[in-house]
């Protein structure tokens, strides 16, 4: 049986990217799984790195909100993980309430990444409303239930699961919201269409970061992503992470990789992945 982490409570899009993934062991490999969901997404990626389960399933990165902090802090923190596998979900968020009416809303809970991905909905329907950050985005539908005052950004489906009405929906900022998710794992994983890695600069001078990007350029690997950091040592000190379409066993990635230590003051490499097509919504 293997488990796998995500971030919870029960009804979160990380659950969802988790069944997804799940049913994917299952059809490709007959695997059985098991769920385990986790307050924080930092500690659903400490129980695959401390092996209290096979695999944690975390966002990375969203079409509106961008990067999830928590998850690029972590895994450079971590030797122990890499990225398994990396699949997309579409988002789709409700505004959930026990109110007939927008204008009796004081008070809106959600995860960051859903309040960012709402922002203009609620500044031309609810512009006086405390906004108020939670783990997830089904965190506060507890506290919701009894009071009509309060309302959250989640999913959809969500409503059904927690009997909550649905006030608003769809709210997102945009038709083509979407997350991206990566499997992460203890397994080292050297194929696949992608290759997510990280570095420190030695100094900050004049063309420090165009040495190493140059080096995928002359070995005619496309980046797909950059991502910048700050490491919390020292004000100006960044570690900048990098997608490339290339897998780790090609000549020219392992060219590529083996110049940029030359370059770079520390290089931790995240492992190939391939994408995985999502079937459960």
């Amino acid at each position: 049986m293997t488990s796998i982490a995500h971030l919870g409570p029960s009804g979160s899009y990380s659950e969802l990217a988790a069944t997804n993934y799940a049913h994917w062991l299952k059809i490709h490999h007959g695997t059985a799984t098991t769920l385990k969901s986790y307050s924080t997404i930092a500690k659903a990626i400490q129980a695959a790195a401390t092996g209290e389960t096979e695999a944690a399933v975390v966002p990375i990165e969203n079409s509106i909100g961008g990067s999830v902090r928590d998850t690029l802090d972590m895994l450079w923190e971590l030797d122990t993980l890499k990225i398994q596998n990396n699949l997309v979900i579409p988002i789709h968020h409700a505004l959930l309430s026990q109110s007939t009416s927008l204008n009796n809303i004081k008070t809106v809970y959600s995860h960051p990444q859903a309040l960012s991905q709402c922002q203009k909905w609620l500044a031309a329907n609810l512009p006086d409303a405390v906004q108020i950050a939670t783990s997830s985005t089904t965190e506060a539908l507890p506290r919701i239930s009894s009071d009509k005052t309060l309302a959250a950004i989640s999913p959809l489906w969500a409503a059904k699961l927690y009997d909550i009405p649905t006030l608003a929906d769809p709210i997102n900022d945009t038709p083509d919201n979407a997350t991206r998710f990566w499997v992460l794992g203890q397994r080292n994983t050297q194929q696949g269409s992608h290759t997510s890695l990280a570095f420190r600069l030695p100094d900050n001078t004049p063309g420090a970061l165009l040495k190493p990007l140059q080096l995928f350029a002359t070995q005619g690997i496309n980046m797909s992503r950059i991502e910048s950091r700050p490491t919390k040592l020292a004000l100006g000190d960044y570690r900048f992470f990098i997608d490339i379409e290339a897998s780790l066993d090609n000549p020219n990635t392992q060219a590529a990789l083996q110049l940029l230590q030359n370059c770079t003051k520390s290089l931790k490499i995240f492992g190939s992945y391939a994408q995985i097509e999502t079937q459960i919504s």
